[in-house]
Parts: structure tokens; sequence; C-alpha cells
């Protein structure tokens, strides 16, 4: 059997089939492989095409570290605690890496970018999970790494489109390719927006925690890391205050599956989320009036725009400690006593005599309090009447034309014009006055006769000499502007009072030590030292200066009007000089007290003008109180820097009435002058020839007789009197105008003989009542003595007919009135009679007692 050499047909059918699928997987693969190929150069040129086209577009990656970032201003007190950040719409603080917590770092990783230092700006794995946590239905997380989110929120628009998203990609690549990843994370979390206006890291710790960044806790870097992704759901300012508590629960997770904290340190913090507590929104300020009292000076200087977003450092003079003294004292002092007084608010400033510096402002009891308008800013807005406070200036303007501390002023009613006749706070007259007690008890009718004396105009000249800038036209104000009839500034009254405690060296309300730019470079500086070496200007002499404040110290000119008590407790050490005052209807109240070394003014009252209350709020029982405690803290452990006497000034005594230069025999004073001032001659003393049986002018026959004698008189005028009213003058008694016309022989009286002549027997007298006396005998009288009550009248004894004394102010009552008299020869005889006194009865007396303030005796003197 012959075997064919061709298999069988179904055995080559197979291995044809096999070599013939072989052949076209080789040309399948081939031309997979081309068109692969083919597709990958086709994709490069594209992308190269693509990346080309729009890296044309997008800025530059140098932008991020050489564009101008806007950063808040910051605004410290004086020993570098922040007080205020100052900024636009973005509130923004750069600090280095090396100043964030690593909790706040890692946790934002952790959160936002697992693999931030392993990417090279976009992260593959990113975006393959949010496409499984999509298919999967889960809750898809953003796969943009931090470089992107740099990106969009630093170089790009936020916009959602495929070209911005282009742009970002591009630019991530090149951002990975020139900085480093902490440059990269630095400048993230200088950029990000944690919500409201807080960009970066330590404004979101300054806005939520009211701290600095480095400060923050685990807990709190957690709660900020959470932030960026969805500010305004997840902070506690937001609709759900409590929905950062999920959010930062995920963050501690995701730091613990990471490697960052320990579960135990997971469980505290997520333990510890609900008592978190945050800074109040918007509160987040020290000093409030104050801050903002400086950035309007700053936005004044350097602009708006330079102060929000130019990153200043500006150093203030603010002393955080007297600051803080100075608000909880005025918010406790109200509390305690402002429903009684019927007042609600209160301020004080706190400046540094010597060169103006304000060390404390406080605008309010309460700058958040609504029921007060508390944000109103009171001593640098308000425009107030200063009450009493003025007169300083006012009889400072008077030392200027030459008047002196012992000018005599009458305190008695007086008609200026118009109906004008103002009257003191205790509703009495006074009598005749030294500017030193003028000025010490604050009597209101020789402040008024000083101003009309001096002018108004001249009193608003020395006023703006002393910073004063809101009494501009004189013909809107009269003679009451002395007592508080014109509108001022807290801040520039008190600045005025510490340029009265500087000797009239003129200081400014300085706010501002020192202002740097965003780069350390100081723009302004003030130099403590420079300034009070420095000559400055003098708005008026040291001496005239030195007078007043001297004047403001004497606790004993105080007496008569304040007390011993509130004297002393107002002048309670050496080196003050302070004077109240209280405005018309009792709407302001007011203490300024200045020392060589501080300045410090209070008021007290209501925003909206309302009246404190009418009986028991005072000059002592509304500001002084606060003033007190406010100076005495301010000055607690300093010792005692009085006042320096400049060598112009120079002591003197006068007449204890006249304030002129003293006649032989009269009861004298000692005052201080200027040496070009002195005590004028003394014109209020009258000298006549009278005959002293009659006190009538002598004539011929009593010369003769040896009954005529020289007697001086007090003629009492002032510059007022003298000025608008000559010819007005008061002397109690006046001298005689008439010639005595009995003939007198020299014939002997039988024996000594003591009348009282007025009032009668039985009388009834009000509580200033007069006795006139006669008294006749042999021989020549010595003296009369006074008694009232059985008590000897100190300083009532009178040795020249007619023999008077006067009374002020006596109790109600019965009393006997004893007159003795005595002659040479040691003889004595006596006169009595029974009075009552009532109050009301009778007529007031314009004269005032210069010893004890009941009695009068006006001193004659004879050759």
């Amino acid at each position: 059997m012959a075997y064919s050499l061709i298999p069988p047909r179904n055995k080559r059918s197979k291995f044809a089939h096999r070599k013939r699928w072989k052949r076209k997987k080789v040309r399948l693969l081939s031309a997979l492989v081309t068109a692969g190929f083919i597709f990958f150069i086709l994709s490069l040129i594209s992308s190269a095409v693509v990346f080309g086209y729009f890296a044309r577009e997008v800025p530059s990656p140098d932008k991020l570290t050489s564009r101008n970032v806007e950063q808040s201003s910051k605004i410290y007190s004086r020993d570098g605690t922040l007080l205020y950040n100052v900024h636009g719409d973005q509130n923004r603080t750069l600090v280095t890496l090396d100043k964030i917590p690593k909790n706040l770092i890692n946790a934002t990783i952790a959160i936002e970018d697992q693999n931030f230092y392993k990417h090279k700006g976009f992260d593959y794995q990113g975006y393959v999970r949010s496409i499984r946590d999509f298919i999967l239905g889960r809750r898809v997380t953003g796969a943009s790494t931090l470089t992107q989110q740099l990106v969009k929120n630093a170089l790009l628009t936020p916009e959602r489109t495929v070209t911005r998203k282009i742009k970002e990609f591009i630019l991530s690549v090149q951002i990975e390719q020139r900085f480093t990843k902490d440059q990269i994370l630095q400048i993230y979390l200088n950029e990000i927006p944690y919500g409201g206006t807080a960009w970066g890291a330590e404004a979101a710790a300054n806005q939520y925690f009211n701290k600095q960044v480095k400060e923050l806790s685990l807990t709190e870097s957690a709660i900020l890391a959470g932030f960026p992704q969805r500010p305004s759901v997840y902070s506690p300012f937001g609709p759900d205050p409590e929905a950062y508590i999920d959010r930062t629960t995920s963050v501690l997770r995701r730091m613990k599956e990471d490697g960052y904290i320990t579960q135990e340190e997971e469980e505290k913090a997520v333990k510890g989320l609900p008592k978190v507590k945050f800074a109040s929104f918007g509160e987040g300020i020290t000093a409030p009036h104050f801050a903002l009292y400086v950035k309007q000076i700053l936005e004044k200087k350097y602009g708006e725009k330079l102060v929000q977003e130019g990153g200043l450092q500006v150093t203030t003079t603010l002393d955080l400690k007297l600051q803080t003294m100075a608000q909880k004292v005025v918010k406790e002092e109200i509390k305690k006593n402002g429903k009684a007084l019927l007042m609600s608010n209160g301020a004080v400033v706190i400046q540094d005599t010597k060169t103006g510096e304000i060390l404390a402002l406080v605008g309010s009891k309460d700058y958040f309090a609504k029921d007060i308008q508390g944000k109103f800013n009171v001593p640098v807005l308000g425009l107030r009447q200063p009450g009493s406070a003025l007169k300083p200036f006012n009889y400072l303007t008077g030392f200027k034309k030459g008047y002196t501390p012992a000018t005599m002023f009458l305190d008695v009613s007086t008609d200026f014009g118009g109906g004008y006749k103002p009257g003191n706070y205790d509703d009495r007259f006074h009598g005749p006055q030294s500017i030193r007690n003028s000025l010490g008890n604050s009597y209101n009718i020789p402040a008024v006769k000083m101003l009309g004396v001096n002018g108004v105009s001249e009193m608003i000249s020395t006023l703006k000499d002393f910073g004063i800038s809101t009494l501009n036209d004189p013909n809107q104000y009269g003679l009451s502007l002395t007592l508080g009839g014109g509108a001022i500034k807290m801040l520039e009254l008190n600045n005025a009072y510490a340029t009265l405690g500087n000797l009239g060296k003129k200081v400014e309300p300085i706010s501002i030590l020192k202002v740097t730019d965003a780069s350390g470079k100081i723009i302004e500086e003030f130099d403590r030292e420079e300034f009070i070496k420095s000559d400055g200007k003098q708005v008026v002499t040291s001496e005239h200066a030195y007078l007043i404040a001297n004047i403001l110290a004497d606790r004993t000119a105080k007496y008569a009007a304040y007390g011993t008590y509130w004297a002393d407790r107002l002048n309670f050490r050496s080196d003050i000089a302070v004077k109240t005052g209280t405005s018309e209807l009792k709407i302001d109240n007011w203490a300024f007290g200045t020392t060589p070394s501080y300045t410090v003014g209070v008021w007290v009252g209501n925003n909206d003008n309302t009246p404190m209350h009418p009986s028991i709020s005072s000059g002592v029982t509304g500001a002084a109180p606060i003033w007190r405690v406010v100076i005495e803290n301010t000055m607690k452990g300093k010792e005692i820097e009085n006042f320096k006497r400049p060598a112009g000034i120079v002591s003197m005594k006068v007449d204890a009435v006249t304030g002129q230069k003293a006649l032989k025999g009269a009861k004298t004073k000692t005052e201080l002058f200027t040496r070009w001032q002195p005590a004028p001659e003394n014109s209020m003393m009258v000298k006549k020839r009278i005959c002293k049986p009659s006190g009538l002018l002598a004539n011929e026959s009593c010369e003769k007789a040896g009954k005529a004698i020289d007697k001086v008189y007090f003629v009492l005028t002032d510059p007022y009197i003298s000025l608008f009213q000559p010819g007005k003058k008061q002397c109690k008694p006046c001298p005689p105008t008439k010639v005595d016309t009995k003939i007198y022989t020299t014939s002997v009286v039988a024996s000594l003989k003591a009348t009282i002549t007025s009032p009668a027997d039985g009388a009834i007298v009000g509580k200033n009542f007069d006795i006139s006396a006669t008294a006749i005998g042999p021989d020549a009288i010595t003296k009369v003595e006074f008694y009232v009550g059985g008590s000897a009248i100190p300083d009532s004894v009178d040795n020249v007919a007619p023999y008077t004394a006067s009374f002020i102010d006596v109790d109600e009552g019965d009393y006997e009135i004893k007159v003795i008299v005595y002659d040479t020869e040691g003889k004595t005889d006596e006169d009595t009679i029974d009075i009552e006194v009532v109050d009301g009865a009778g007529a007031p007396l314009d004269t005032n007692p210069m010893s004890d303030n009941r009695i009068l005796q006006i001193v004659a003197l004879e050759n």
C-alpha cells in the first residue's frame, strides 16, 4: 500500500487556520502599536500645543512672592500687646512657617492633601479616589492639591471652567518646580481664606480665638484646618454654630490615621470640642475707643488703602495696665452710683504731662453697651459743656493782663446786663474774695467779672493757644463762657490741663510712638526724651502757669466751698492741681487734675444730654470719686514731684482784704506774684480826719478839743466795678462826707458809759446783722469788745468810733448781745440786749468774713 505524502484534508486545514490567525494577530498588534505610537505622538504634540497656548495666558509663578499682598495693619499698645487688626476686605498677617504650629500644618495636610509631600502639584490618586467615591455613592471630596488651591486663591479667579482648570494645572506644575514644598505650604497658610475677613492662619487665629497662630492648641489647630473647605458652613459664627464639631472630628480622625497624633490625643480633643471658647465675633479689639481713634489718625495721614492693606506696624502710647484700670473704675463707679445720681456713662483720659502721650482713653463705660450708645467716643467726638473747668484759663488770661492771685473781686449780686445775674453754687454771696479764693472755691461772680475785664475774645485766644479748637467765634458767646457756656472736646481740654501742668510748654495729644511699613522700615517715630529736652512752644509764661497750678493745688483755698473732707480728698498730694466743673442743668460733670507727671480728666453724664440728679449730683459726687481712684492708682508708687517754682516767682505780704500793699497795722497774708507784676499800691484805703465822738469829718472845734483823729476806711472796689461801674463802691463803714457841726469843749465826762444803739433790745434780726455801740467817758477809750451768747467773738475788737461789728450766717435762736468798753485808766462798762435770730429776717450783707466765715470785721486804722 502506498502512502500519500499529502496530509489528510482536515489535519492540513487545522494547521493552516492557526498560521493565518497568528499572522492576523501580528498584523493587529502591529497596527495597535502603530496607532498607539501615533496617538502618543499626537497627544504629546496636542498637549504641548495646549500647554504652550495656555501657558502664555497664565501669570508667572513668581507673582506668589513678588506681588503686593494685601496685609492688615497692626495697632499695638506701648508694651507690644495687639490692640486691633486694621484691614479691608481681607484681614491678613503674613507669618513664616516656623511661627505656625506643627499641629495646624499636619491637620491641614491630613484633611486637604495627604500626598502633599509626594506629588508634583497634581494628585492623580486624588482624582481616581474622587471618581471611585462618585461611582460608589460616597461623599465626593475635592481632588485639588494644596498647590492647586493656592493657585486658585492667589493667582486665578475661582470660576469653574475647563479653561481655568487647565491654567490651574499648568501653574501648579510650574510652582512645584519653582518652590520647595515648605515654601508652598507657607504661602498657602498665609493666603487661604478661613471665613469672614480672615485670610491666612494668623488672621484666623486672631478672629476665632483672639490669639496669635503660634499659641493655638491641637484642638484649635484642627478646627481652623477644617474651615477652608466651606468657611461659611463650618464657622461658629455661621448659621449652625456647632457645625465645626463634626468637621473637626473628621480632621482629628485623619490626623490619627496619618500618624500625626495618637488615638488618646484624638479622643481627648474630640471630647473637648463642645467646650471650645471662641472669641466674640467683632469683639477682638482691645481699648476699642483708643484703637479706632489711632486708626482714624493713621488714615488721615497715610490714606485708607495703605492702612487697611499695607501691613503697617503701629506702636501706640497706650499703657494697657492704666487703660484696664481706668475702664474698670468707670464701669464699677457708674454701676454703683449711676442709678442714684441719674448718670449712665463716664469717660477717662490719662496723659503724660511732659509729652502729651495718651496713656489711657476710656470712651464710655462699655464700648459694646447698646443702652448708652457705647461706641460713641466721648473724649474724642463729644462736644460737651465744661462748666467751671474753664475758669483756670479765664484767670490765666487775667494774669497775662497784669492781675494776680491776690487781686480782689467782690462776690456780690451783680447784673451784668440783659438780666444776666448768675449766682453761686451754694446760692450765697461771699463778699471780697481774692482770685486764689475765687478760683479755689469756684465762685461764679468773680469769674464772670474776670471775663468781663478780659473780654471773651481774649479768653478764646488763650484757649486756642492751649489747643481748644471748638470755640471759634467770640460773637457766639457771652460772659457765661467762663462758667462753661461753650462746647469743647474732653481730650482737648485734658490736653490743655496737661499744658498747664507742663508750666505752659505746649503738648499735643500724642497717640503714636512708632510706625513701620510691612518691610520694617520706620515711617515715623516719636522720641520722648528728645521732646522733653527741646525748647518747645511756650504758650504762656511758666510763671503765670505756675500761679494757676499753685492755686489749684492749694487745698486750703477750697475749704470754704468743698469742705475740708473733699478738698483734702481732691488735693491728697501736694503735687496735684485739680479743678471740678458742672455744666448748667447738671448735664455734664467733670474733674481735671494735673501733676508734673500725669494729667487725668474724667467726665460723667448721659450721652443723650439728660440732666443728672438736680440735688445730689455735684462736682464731688459724680466725676470726682472716679478721678480720685484713677489718679491715685496712676500715681501709686511714684515719688511726689512738685511743680518747679520758676525764678520769676516772688512772695509778698499784702493786705488781707484788698490784696494790695498792706499799710501799717493792717491784717496781712502772704501771696505769690511774678517779679514784674508785684502787688499794687493800696487804693482802697481811704484816710480821713474825723471827729472821734461823732465819726464825722473833724471841724475846728473838734481839733482844738483834741478829739480829732486820722482814720483809714476800706472803700472796696474791684477791676470790673472800676471798668464798668465806676463810683459803685462798697464800704462798711464808709468814710464820712459831712463835717461835724458840734462845738466841743474840754469838759470832762463824769463816768465811763457803754450803750448798744442798734439793734433795739428784743429785736428780731436775720442771720446776717450789724451791731453798733457808743462809748464815752472822762478818759480815752482803748477798745470795745463784742460778745454773742456769752462767748467772746474773735477779732471783734474796735477802738475807733463809731464802734460796729457785723455778723454773717448766725444760727437761728435767742442770743444775748454784750458790749464791753475799756479806757486808759483800766475802767470798764458794759451794755447788754436780747435778740432773736430768724432766717429770712433783715437784709443780707454783701460783705464776707475774712476770719472764720461767721464774723466780719472791717479793720480801722488810726495814726
